[in-house]
């Protein structure tokens, strides 16, 4: 492997790792978790391509600190998840970029996610119905097996047709790819929050609507959600043992 090639991951080492320090002080914990584990992946890749003892061992050292850093975490989190006391906030800034729902919802994402609640009362309009198909997207995409989504919304009165139609074709695809999609409307829900049967709780003051409009259909971050601005908007998580339905 060459210097350069080396040198590369060492680079994207520090960078997830300068990130996950960053995260940890800040209290997101379980977002640092994630890092910190990419981070030492990364390190360990070095390690393995790195022939001089002195630097063997200095990365040796590099990864144990880390490693031992995201026992702590990882044991923390659980402490907290056991006590019903996790909560953990993050504030996207007015204009902030960088917040796709790959990047927002992947450290609650795990293998044993299979069921997935919505309740957000503004999948009406056609880019809050493409906002909630990117969600499913994303669902699809991660190392998870979702089997079933329910979403909760309302029912828009101006435009019945195109929300219905559009719900139903997402319905229908996501079938084809083995998920089911349970639909309810409800003409008081004002509560917007998604929830995965692994336990967690995220609560997005905006929904999933907290995207601003590109300004053209050929704009950068027409297509690529971490390339768009946001809306100023808290996302607050949490844990519980026991996950209610809807």
């Amino acid at each position: 492997m060459s210097e350069n090639h080396v040198s590369g991951m060492e680079t994207s080492a520090v960078s997830v790792l300068k990130r996950a320090v960053e995260l940890d002080n800040g209290g997101r914990f379980q977002e640092s978790l994630v890092c910190y584990q990419e981070g030492i992946q990364l390190l360990m890749d070095v390690l393995k391509a790195v022939k001089d003892d002195t630097k063997r061992g200095h990365y040796r050292d590099k990864i144990k600190g880390y490693m031992d850093r995201a026992e702590q975490i990882k044991a923390r989190v659980n402490q907290m998840k056991e006590d019903g006391k996790y909560h953990e906030q993050v504030k996207i800034a007015e204009d902030a970029a960088g917040y796709s729902y790959e990047v927002l919802f992947k450290p609650y994402i795990s293998s044993l996610l299979t069921e997935v609640w919505v309740e957000d009362p503004y999948i009406r309009q056609i880019y809050q119905l493409y906002n909630f198909l990117r969600f499913c997207e994303m669902l699809l995409k991660a190392p998870c097996k979702v089997k079933k989504i329910h979403l909760l919304t309302t029912q828009d009165e101006t435009d019945t047709s195109q929300q219905i139609n559009a719900l139903a074709e997402i319905r229908d695809s996501l079938g084809a790819h083995g998920v089911t999609l349970d639909l309810q409307y409800s003409s008081t829900i004002h509560d917007r929050e998604i929830r995965f049967n692994n336990g967690w709780i995220i609560k997005i003051g905006r929904g999933l609507d907290y995207f601003k409009r590109p300004k053209g259909r050929f704009s950068i971050g027409y297509c690529d959600y971490d390339l768009r601005q946001c809306h100023e908007t808290t996302v607050d998580i949490f844990h519980t043992k026991h996950t209610k339905t809807l």
